[in-house]
């Protein structure tokens, strides 16, 4: 096989991302320990109840912090005051928020019709992207493809990082990944190396995996982007009929919230498959409604229904964006992943 100068060098930037060791002396970023109260003791009862930095120690009440770090109400205010004057959780003009938005990057999808339909460039970091549609519409394939594009160095459309997959539904295929890859022209074991891949059996572990995302970027793991494929299957499951209705949507809230709260701290991009349901009301028009309702619909920051369209194609539409017009795209899902044409 004949291998261009192009391949070999796309190969050579897709080599596996490993923990760089930084040798220049940066500043160091406030830890649990610098507050008034919080010891090495306290500070280890406060990891292993998922609470690793200022953030979100600071938006919690004195008596759920008291409770999860074992000391008094006192000391639990006084930490949480001190959080609150570091990280100066209060209001900024619009100018002070806009630098803070300076670190958003973007991950291409393979297509620039699909890039332009989210604005040009793809997927937004600190936000979650929603993909629902029926079976085949290529919900997963734009998530395998998406797993292999993070790898890609900035300038390319990539992030240079990781990608974190759970998989609720066993429908993460290492196979598929290396036939992306080779579309690309990298090694297929080093990109499958850059893939963190978990099995979610149930809503619960599914939960706990998030905990175990923040571990790995703490432990300074360069993920970029989290895949969940798909994001309701289990709620779903396990909260059937009209009597579990509001206990799934109260449990599938605090995860999307979780979610986001993940997205924002660690400035990574979260991108969800979601299952649809036909409405019967609907009489005429398309019946495809996504599972979740508005607890889903308010927390994902852009929506995405996926849909087959002629001769092959797949059809995406933006139902709804904070700042992008409602638009459709077509693109096609082929041995190389999304592309625009087949």
């Amino acid at each position: 096989m004949v291998v261009n100068k192009d391949e070999e060098i796309l190969e050579e930037e897709l080599k596996p991302v490993a923990k760089k060791k930084v040798t220049k002396k940066v500043e160091k970023a406030p830890d649990l320990t610098d507050l008034p109260g919080i010891g090495p003791a306290v500070s280890a009862k406060l990891e292993s109840a998922g609470v690793f930095d200022l953030m979100p120690l600071a938006v919690m009440s004195p008596a759920a912090l008291s409770d999860a770090a074992g000391v008094s109400a006192a000391v639990a205010r006084k930490a949480i005051i001190a959080a609150r004057d570091i990280l100066d959780l209060g209001f900024s003009d619009g100018m002070e928020y806009a630098k803070k938005r300076a670190d958003v990057f973007y991950i291409t999808t393979g297509s620039k019709n699909f890039d332009e339909l989210l604005g040009g460039k793809g997927l937004e970091s600190r936000a979650i992207t929603e993909a629902f549609g029926a079976f085949g519409s290529g919900k997963t394939q734009l998530g395998l493809t998406l797993a292999v594009n993070t790898q890609l160095p900035i300038e390319k459309g990539g992030a240079n990082g990781k990608t974190v997959f759970i998989d609720t539904e066993g429908t993460f295929r290492p196979a598929r990944i290396k036939q992306i890859a080779e579309g690309l022209g990298a090694n297929p074991e080093k990109v499958l190396k850059n893939i963190l891949v978990a099995r979610a059996f149930n809503s619960d572990h599914q939960m706990l995996l998030l905990d175990k995302v923040g571990e790995m970027i703490k432990a300074g793991e360069p993920i970029k982007l989290m895949i969940i494929d798909s994001l309701t299957a289990h709620f779903r499951a396990e909260y059937s009929g009209r009597g579990q209705l509001a206990d799934r949507q109260q449990k599938l809230n605090r995860y999307m919230h979780d979610l986001m709260k993940l997205a924002e701290t660690h400035n990574i991009t979260v991108f969800v498959t979601n299952q649809v349901m036909a409405n019967p009301a609907q009489l005429f028009g398309d019946p495809t409604t996504a599972i979740g309702g508005n607890i889903v619909g308010h927390a994902s920051t852009y929506r995405i229904y996926l849909r087959r369209g002629k001769q092959g194609s797949r059809v995406g539409k933006l139902i709804d964006s904070p700042n992008l017009p409602d638009n459709e795209c077509v693109f096609f899902v082929t041995q190389d992943g999304i592309v625009d044409k087949a």
